[in-house]
């Protein structure tokens, strides 16, 4: 019968090393935290091959006493808990009090400490057996680690290459830096100062470090439930790439990869995002320590909430109500970096565009004094008719939801989208606001006008019916008739009436109002395929928003659709009343500007 026997010390610690120390950076993080809790304001860390070599911490915390040196270096030691009550409401980085030791075990590491008030410092080597001596040290701590793995060869053949560990070391300092603006953080690695971040605002650390980029192209996020609170920004769905390591969540300060907390921000984003692009936040959220439980894992990069349900509804409607902020609340989306003037230009912008003449498939301003009467007539739908499918303004107006008079308010400002000038190849539509140029692509806005209304009347079942007077009718396969007469009852719900009109045909008699400027055959077979793959029990829950977004999709002005000032106006101030404006159902962006100041630069003006 095997023996039953105690493992050494150092083997236990050996043991716990490999939860706890990872790789360098696993050793740094928690140097890192201790530096933290202890109270420091500036901390400098230094680094030799990626870390393996050496990893030295200098702040200057409250440091350690002398007696206390060589308890810091024992297993489950710790000056941050002392009772289960502690470990429930853990509010410090650090608590678990095995760090020191674990690394001392498969490193060679160092201590040297001035407490706040003492004649000098002390140093102790993590060796068995050693005593404190006599140290150089003015105040705060340095802590010293040189050859990870030394002692255990083949856990360090599992380390890869200098720059991979480095840039995990760097990731584990911007990450604390980021929660920590006031404490002053530098980073050298084999003798080159790789950066120095002086204690700073939240605003102005996070551009330091996440890029001056990420903060033009993200909005800010603030909101408050009970003992719940969320700050931060999130990436403008128009400036999303595909990069995959861009989010920053920290819980109580501390840097955690959650599932909920990450399932709630791909559900933020779903509507949004276009292809593969993924969301970038940085993102704070505090709780009331005694609602998380942050000793889920000896790392501490994993929590448990006492409510996971509740963080995740509020973290996704917090975010989801900044990306769905309308044009008026919502930062401008732009070709090249936001520049905004910190003062007015000289010259006044007009208070309103002149008329347009068209001349090709570009509208241009006539200069005649007679121009604004003909504009104030066009935007009174006093002008002629569309041209292009045959459908007239007014119908194309009451798709949109808007009057034809609504838009230009009497004070004359212009609205943030501005006032169209002109149409472009028929599929851009030109404005200008105070600021400058604005573009819009009308179908992909057009597109998400439709889709957010269409959500709306489906959720509270007031989906309109348009009658058409000649049933459009179109060739259907059996399946498809069978699926038409299966979901008949799903079909009314949605604003469609069909009907089998022959062995081989069905009949679209009514189409949702929303979309009657639509082709009625295209949105019946979109949604007959719909249902043939998916059936009607999905389409209240998952594929629900996609249906409605290829239905809207479908019901969308088409490009090469010749607008009046009217129909261009009365887009885009729905526009600014949509939530998610900025973005097609696809995630494509529907508009962008250009300011003055931008086309002043790529003119050479005043240059």
């Amino acid at each position: 019968m095997p023996t039953i026997a105690r493992l050494p010390d150092l083997l236990i610690s050996q043991i716990a090393a490999g939860e706890v120390v990872e790789r360098p950076a696993s050793v740094l993080k928690e140097l890192l935290e201790n530096s933290l809790d202890a109270g420091s304001k500036a901390i400098q860390v230094h680094l030799e091959e990626g870390g393996v070599k050496l990893i030295r911490v200098t702040d200057d915390g409250c440091g350690i006493a002398k007696e206390q040196l060589a308890l810091a270096l024992t297993r489950h030691a710790t000056s941050k808990i002392v009772s289960l009550d502690d470990l429930e409401r853990v509010a410090s980085l650090g608590f678990r009090g095995e760090a020191l030791a674990s690394v001392a075990s498969v490193a060679r590491l160092t201590i040297s400490s001035r407490e706040r008030g003492a004649g000098h410092a002390w140093k102790l080597r993590g060796e068995p057996g050693a005593e404190p001596e006599p140290a150089a040290l003015m105040a705060g701590t340095v802590v010293e680690m040189r050859d990870l793995y030394f002692n255990t060869p083949a856990r360090r053949k599992f380390l890869k290459a200098e720059g991979t560990e480095f840039a995990h070391c760097a990731d584990a300092v911007k990450r604390l830096a980021l929660t920590r603006p006031d404490v002053a953080f530098s980073l050298t690695h084999n003798g080159r100062n790789l950066f120095q971040l002086a204690p700073a605002d939240s605003a102005r650390r996070i551009a330091d470090i996440l890029g001056d980029d990420f903060l033009a192209a993200a909005r800010r996020l603030e909101a408050a439930a009970g003992p719940l609170t969320i700050a931060g920004f999130a990436i403008d769905p128009t400036r999303a790439t595909d990069a995959k390591d861009g989010q920053y969540v920290f819980v109580n300060g501390r840097f955690v990869r959650d599932k909920v907390i990450a399932h709630a921000l791909r559900e933020a984003y779903r509507d949004v995002l276009h292809g593969s692009r993924q969301p970038a936040v940085c993102l704070f959220v505090s709780i009331d320590p005694a609602l998380v439980d942050v000793n889920v894992h000896p790392a501490k990069t994993e929590v448990r909430f006492r409510d996971s349900r509740a963080m995740h509804q509020f973290v996704f409607h917090a975010l989801q109500r900044t990306l769905a902020a309308p044009v008026q609340t919502s930062a401008a989306p732009s070709l090249v970096a936001a520049e905004y003037p910190t003062t007015p230009r000289p010259e006044p912008a007009p208070s309103y565009p002149p008329p347009l003449r068209h001349q090709g498939s570009l509208a241009v301003a006539e200069p005649a004094a007679a121009a604004y009467l003909a504009f104030a007539k066009a935007a009174h739908g006093l002008d002629r008719p569309a041209t292009g499918n045959g459908t007239a303004a007014p119908q194309f107006l009451a798709a949109a939801g808007a009057r034809p008079d609504a838009e230009m308010p009497a004070s004359g400002e212009a609205p943030p989208l501005g006032y169209a000038l002109a149409q472009l190849h028929g599929i851009y539509i030109l404005a200008q606001n105070a600021r400058g140029l604005v573009l819009i692509d009308m179908h992909a806005a057009h597109e998400r006008i439709l889709y957010e209304k269409l959500k709306t009347a489906f959720d509270s079942r007031q989906v309109a019916s348009q009658n058409l007077l000649i049933p459009a009718v179109f060739s259907a396969e059996p399946l498809d008739i069978a699926a038409v007469e299966e979901h008949g009852a799903a079909l009314a719900e949605l604003g469609f009436q069909i009907a089998a009109l022959g062995p081989n045909q069905l009949g679209v008699r009514s189409v949702p109002a929303l979309l009657q400027a639509g082709d009625p055959a295209a949105l019946a077979r979109s949604l007959i395929a719909e249902l043939r793959e998916h059936g009607i029990s999905q389409l209240a829950t998952a594929r629900r928003n996609e249906l409605l977004a290829t239905m809207a999709c479908h019901g969308a002005v088409r490009a090469r659709r010749q607008l009046t000032l009217p129909e261009m106006n009365a887009l885009l101030r729905q526009m600014e009343e949509t939530e998610r404006a900025g973005q097609c159902n696809h995630g494509r962006p529907t508009w962008t500007e250009l300011s003055l100041e931008q086309l002043d630069k790529l003119f050479l003006r005043g240059q």
